[in-house]
């Protein structure tokens, strides 16, 4: 599956070891910083080769093939708790708007909870990543000529925020932004798009980022469109979950599955012309494909909880808000993409309660869905149902919710990478 990264590589030596200045023979700053990521990665590997968890939870024990390694994650989840520590460049030009509902705030809710939490640090000297806050929806929204069908002026603003950091600050230069990260989700889906100013099309932190190479090729982008054949590397950007929150909260979204006597599949309107034509063959009257909502029935999330199956394909970019609503509904998600990443894919193995079709073999979906019998279908969905606190959003956030889960991807990542001193 694309986006499964490997436990951090071991340093060769010891927990103890790490790289002393050569000029004073002392530990630097930076040196500590990278003493406690080398321990971090030595304990992590350690877990990784354990057949018994290292240490128990009061919490949540992650166990069970959801995951690629549930020892792994347990540890380095621990040790994210333990250690990592975020500093926020301090720029308000564009700065986040902390809005309450739909898509796009994502990217305010991730400042908000991040602002006051336990991996903040006002000492950038003891952090191990720093934030850059700029918002590409808000730029797009006070920078972008409607129908000009180009980011440049976006794009020239990222550019300068850049420079301004890196020639201000000593912090990029160590690292040349590798320990720097960047939050976009641009999916603005809407029943009213009039309302909107701009083109879906151009809302891409992509776009936004390409224009700094050190920022598109070495920082870690959380990006909702995580399109490998757009850019978007696995091995340091980060896929972030898609969450449209309509009324701003996922009441009434997530509840216990009310099934249908046979199979149904539930999909969304439009995406796909080759989905379209699929939608409408049936077997007898117990299993059917839907595109849209049957007569009789006018609730969204209710013919959700009693689909079997929930078809998630991509929208405008290669993500979906249906594969969270999915999982809030206890439906198995059929993933509908080429080139996509799932969210948390370094940790969960989604083809362990998901189904994944190429573009090519959408008209095998009937014989895709069908064939999984009713044995392998009970133990996917069980376990969509277990993976679903990981995509809950809370507020304010919980152990191992999708607010930790995203902090716990850019630190797998961060463990990853070592910085020197300049």
């Amino acid at each position: 599956m694309q986006g499964r990264v490997q436990p951090p590589e071991s340093d060769g030596g010891s927990k103890f070891d790490a790289v002393r200045s050569s000029s004073k023979g002392q530990y630097s700053k930076l040196d500590r910083v990278e003493a406690e990521l080398i321990r971090a990665r030595w304990s992590i590997r350690e877990a990784a080769r354990s057949n018994q968890s290292m240490r128990s939870d009061s919490d949540y024990v992650p166990q069970g093939a959801i995951y690629w390694n549930a020892n792994a994650f347990h540890r380095s989840y621990v040790e994210m708790e333990e250690l990592f520590k975020i500093y926020k460049e301090i720029n308000q030009s564009f700065s986040v708007v902390l809005a309450r509902a739909y898509t796009q705030a994502r990217e305010g809710s991730f400042t908000k909870w991040r602002l006051d939490n336990q991996y903040k640090t006002t000492d950038p000297e003891k952090a191990h990543a720093c934030f850059l806050p700029f918002s590409v929806v808000m730029m797009v929204q006070y920078l972008y000529v409607p129908g000009s069908h180009e980011c440049n002026a976006v794009g020239r603003v990222v550019l300068d925020y850049i420079n301004v950091i890196s020639t201000k600050y000593p912090y990029w230069n160590r690292s040349l932004g590798a320990d720097y990260l960047m939050l976009s989700c641009h999916d603005w889906a809407s029943t009213k798009p009039s309302t909107y100013l701009y083109d879906v099309i151009l809302l891409r932190g992509p776009c936004a980022s390409s224009y700094s190479p050190e920022l598109f090729n070495r920082s870690i982008r959380v990006l909702c469109n995580a399109n490998t054949s757009g850019g978007f590397n696995p091995s340091k950007d980060e896929s972030l979950p898609e969450i449209h929150l309509r009324k701003g909260e996922t009441t009434g979204l997530i509840g216990v599955p009310l099934r249908l006597t046979g199979q149904s599949w539930h999909s969304s309107q439009g995406v796909f012309m080759a989905i379209s034509d699929t939608c409408f063959w049936s077997i007898g009257r117990a299993r059917m494909l839907m595109c849209d909502l049957p007569e009789g029935e006018s609730s969204y999330e209710r013919m959700l909880r009693k689909s079997r199956f929930c078809l998630c394909p991509s929208g405008y970019e290669v993500a979906s808000p249906r594969v969270v609503e999915a999982i809030y509904a206890e439906s198995v998600p059929v993933l509908i993409s080429d080139n996509y990443v799932p969210p948390f894919s370094d940790v969960l193995n989604w083809e362990s309660f998901s189904v994944q079709v190429a573009r090519r073999d959408i008209p095998n979906i009937k014989t895709i869905l069908t064939s999984i019998c009713p044995t392998q279908y009970i133990r996917m969905q069980r376990r969509v149902k277990k993976v679903q606190r990981h995509f809950v959003a809370n507020g304010p956030p919980k152990r191992f919710d999708v607010f930790h889960m995203t902090i716990h991807t850019i630190w797998f990542r961060r463990l990853n990478l070592r910085t020197s001193a300049r």
